[in-house]
């Protein structure tokens, strides 16, 4: 019930409405298809690989949100090849590494919201969230002031984790 305490941690995201609204209904080009087009530094891509590649999510729920991507505009897991799978648990590996390389004590939630229904705001093209995770990482400015505290721009975020990017990839 609304308004009484809980045990639960929430992360709120309602600036992505309009955006998904806007996506679903043909509005806007499919992001996972555009973003490659770009350099590394304007599309925050971090790796790429033959058939995906990571690049730090533009509406983070946390710092350092990355999203595993195919190149191939194909939205279910079913439908990926052994090969793009091998690539996407390879760049995951390794977008882990890195974020350790930041914090030692970093934990993370890594998902695939698949179809609209289980919450995927791009539906349509394959994706994989890893969002780290710190003890305390939720506080009272998303609660309180409708705010999500960031602490430094995206740009930055994606020049420290491409420079930590194990060379294994």
């Amino acid at each position: 019930m609304a308004g009484i305490p809980d045990n639960w941690e929430r992360i709120w995201t309602p600036y992505r409405k309009e955006y998904n609204e806007q996506l679903a209904a043909g509005n806007l080009e499919c992001p996972f298809c555009r973003i490659p087009k770009l350099s590394n530094g304007d599309s925050l891509i971090l790796a790429r690989g033959e058939f995906a590649f990571v690049v730090l999510n533009r509406y983070p729920y946390n710092p350092g949100h990355l999203l595993v991507c195919t190149y191939r505009h194909v939205g279910e897991y079913l439908e990926l090849s052994d090969a793009e799978l091998r690539e996407i648990n390879a760049l995951t590996k390794s977008s882990l590494r890195a974020l350790r390389a930041i914090n030692s004590e970093v934990n993370f939630n890594i998902g695939i919201n698949q179809g609209r229904t289980a919450g995927a705001g791009i539906p349509d093209h394959f994706h994989q969230h890893i969002v780290p995770r710190w003890r305390g990482d939720s506080n009272f400015m998303p609660v309180i002031g409708g705010t999500k505290v960031l602490s430094q721009m995206l740009e930055e975020s994606r020049e420290i984790l491409a420079s930590l990017w194990p060379k294994d990839n």
